[in-house]
């Protein structure tokens, strides 16, 4: 039998780069937790509390400061929901979906919001990027059911028009109080 030859093609890859900003939120992140135990995770939170996602190209330099491959900062930033990958919306919209707000009506608040906010399944950001629906697990709210946080800010309760007047009320910059 011969000789079996294989070509292979020269592959370039492309690494985002990141504004000065970015950089240096990810420097002050990585100075902050390198050297503490278990630090991909605080960094990864720092970086998207300062900058509001965590940027494509903050994944090298970060994963060159743990001694980590790309693959596990990318593992660990699409394993876990409460990370984004793109900045969200101005308004973020959080829907619990755990059994309380299930059993009070959530889903069928989350249809709502969806019809309401124009996302189709699994989108997360509408059009406008005015809005960002995220699901999350539970807001320990669970006595005033359905609950969701906008912009950080905790309601209870929430029927298909309250979400309305809430989301209009980002239109005109008048949300009132918590009803939590």
């Amino acid at each position: 039998m011969g000789k079996r030859t294989r070509k292979i093609d020269s592959v370039t890859e492309v690494v985002p780069q990141l504004a000065a900003s970015q950089q240096q939120a990810v420097a002050t992140a990585l100075e902050r937790h390198r050297t503490r135990p278990g630090a991909l995770l605080p960094i990864l939170h720092e970086v998207q509390d300062a900058l509001g996602y965590v940027p494509e190209g903050a994944v090298a330099p970060i994963a060159a400061a743990l001694n980590i491959s790309r693959a596990d900062v990318h593992g660990t930033i699409s394993f876990y929901h409460e990370f984004r990958t793109s900045p969200p919306g101005r308004h973020v919209l959080r829907l619990c979906g755990a059994e309380a707000c299930q059993s009070m009506g959530a889903r069928a608040l989350e249809r709502h919001a969806r019809q309401r906010l124009g996302l189709a399944p699994g989108q997360r950001d509408s059009r406008d990027r005015r809005f960002t629906l995220e699901p999350v697990y539970c807001l320990g709210n669970c006595a005033l059911s359905p609950a969701l946080l906008l912009d950080g800010e905790l309601y209870g309760r929430v029927t298909p028009q309250r979400f309305d007047e809430l989301v209009d009320g980002c239109d005109v910059g008048t949300l009132e109080g918590s009803t939590a």
